[in-house]
């Protein structure tokens, strides 16, 4: 069964930053293209990053790039997405997602940026 738990969460002023961790399991980690998403309330979930498992450069929404990084520890089966210079236009709760899970959600982290 994958699930995918995420954490690092919180309420940061503009331009602050942080990073939030996915612990992943029931899938092999290492070979899966891993992915954070952010949804607003009341609003779609949007993609913001996307890394492959072959060092392929990430790929990042345009709202995020420069800011946000994505990366992963395959020995630790996580996921991880520093975020700099946040903006209260962040503010959302944070998804990772790996096509394993078959449409299936964790339970996200929320994000505040606000001052």
């Amino acid at each position: 069964q994958v699930h995918l738990v995420e954490s690092g969460g919180g309420w940061v002023h503009p331009g602050g930053s942080l990073t939030l961790s996915c612990v992943a399991s029931g899938f092999t980690f290492h070979n899966t293209v891993m992915s954070w998403y952010r949804q607003v309330p009341g609003k779609v979930r949007d993609l913001v990053a996307v890394m492959d498992s072959i060092g392929t450069p990430p790929t990042y929404a345009a709202s995020v790039r420069g800011r946000f990084t994505i990366s992963r520890d395959n020995a630790k089966n996580t996921l991880y997405l520093q975020m700099n210079n946040l903006k209260p236009e962040d503010t959302a709760v944070y998804y990772c997602y790996a096509p394993p899970a078959r449409g299936t959600w964790g339970q996200g982290t929320q994000v505040t940026v606000s001052s």
